[in-house]
Parts: C-alpha cells; structure tokens; sequence
C-alpha cells in the first residue's frame, strides 16, 4: 500500500491504548487496516513475551509510515506497446509503551 494511504489510519491510532486501537481497526473502512491490526497484534505480543508487559497497561507511543520502494512492473497494451504500473511500498513502525513504568516512576519521585 502506498505511504499516504497508511498515514491516513496510523495518524487516528497514535497516543491512543492498546485495546481502543484494536476496536478502531476493526470498525474503520479502509482496505489497509488489517496489515496494521496485524502489525499492532504483534507488536503487543513481543511486547508481552519479550519484556513481559500485560497488553491492558500498553498504548501505542510512536506510530510512523515511510515510503519504501516502488515495484515497477510493464502492461503489454495496444500496437505492441508497454504501460508502466508503479506500485508503492510503505515501511510501518510502531512503538508500544506500558503505562504501568510511568506511574511507578510518578510515584517514587519527588516533587
């Protein structure tokens, strides 16, 4: 999918929790929701594996859409020409946080 098209989505996700980023994936009518509902999926999943993190205390810290190379591909057509078809690529990051670490820091310091 191209960058544009992803921004579009990843721009209402951002700062936003784990579980409401989820619902909104679900109910949002664009075609390039799933991959990033996959992508948050996982993300909450190396998140609970990999550091332990309960996926209820996660919310979505940095979410960012790069352009990624573009797949050219040529259409025979007409009187023995070619059309060139461009298909845009994105790179997807996104970075999840848990809540939990900054009230155990909010609680401790000094104020």
């Amino acid at each position: 999918m191209s960058a544009h098209k992803a921004r579009r989505i990843i721009d209402q996700i951002r700062g936003r929790s784990y579980e409401e980023t989820l619902m909104i994936l679900e109910f949002m009518p664009y075609r390039a929701c799933y991959p990033i509902l996959k992508l948050v999926y996982s993300a909450a999943a190396n998140a609970n594996h990999n550091m332990g993190f309960n996926e209820a205390n996660l919310f979505i810290s940095k979410a960012e859409v790069n352009e990624g190379t573009t797949v050219k591909k040529l259409k025979p057509r007409a009187r023995g020409r070619s059309y060139l078809i461009k298909r845009p690529t994105c790179h997807i990051t996104i970075i999840l946080t848990d809540i939990s670490v900054y009230e155990e820091y909010d609680k401790y310091s000094i104020a």
